[in-house]
């Protein structure tokens, strides 16, 4: 079975966090929350709290196929001070585990090096911080195992192009039109 991880930081975007851990589970794939608070608390960007699975200092991250960066602020910017973000972005994307993000949390790929030559997307205004990418504007951006999305009204959209990646056999028009998802 497929597992990925979510890292969690205070100031995330909830929507962008929680609609991926949503859809990724309801598609059969499990991923933890990991909290990179110290505790397993989290306080989102809009005042909403919640528990993560497991803090980021005990994650397994050699049981993971991939890691997501939800965007929101100060989130995106705790998510790019915090090392074990950092150590394990890197690692992924160049083993060719899958590495997302969306809204501002792509600049934090881009600021590791991870975006050269890749075509990527963000939140309006971080695209400067793609540093090295082909930038686009398109809802989501999928370039080999680099998986990014321009912000809260893509979440649903990035969280399916997650787990067409995971597998590439799901069957995404059943999960949209079972969710009421309409493009």
């Amino acid at each position: 079975m497929k597992k990925i991880g979510i890292f969690m930081a205070d100031g995330c975007e909830e929507i962008e966090g929680l609609t991926v851990v949503d859809v990724v589970r309801r598609a059969g794939i499990a991923i933890d929350m990991i909290s990179i608070t110290g505790k397993k608390e989290v306080a989102g960007a809009h005042g909403i709290t919640f528990a993560a699975d497991v803090l980021a200092e005990e994650a397994d991250f050699d049981s993971y196929d991939g890691i997501v960066l939800p965007g929101g602020m100060p989130g995106t910017l705790n998510l790019g001070k915090h090392e074990i973000v950092k150590k394990v972005i890197t690692s992924y994307a160049a083993g060719g585990k899958l590495t997302a993000a969306i809204c501002a949390a792509p600049s934090v790929l881009g600021e590791n090096g991870i975006l050269e030559g890749k075509h990527a997307v963000s939140y309006p205004g971080f695209e400067e911080k793609l540093l090295g990418a082909r930038v686009g504007a398109e809802k989501v951006a999928v370039d080999g195992n680099i998986v990014t999305s321009r912000g809260m009204g893509t979440a649903i959209e990035f969280a399916m192009a997650i787990v067409k990646w995971l597998d590439s056999q799901a069957d995404i028009d059943a999960m949209e039109a079972n969710i009421m998802y309409f493009k």
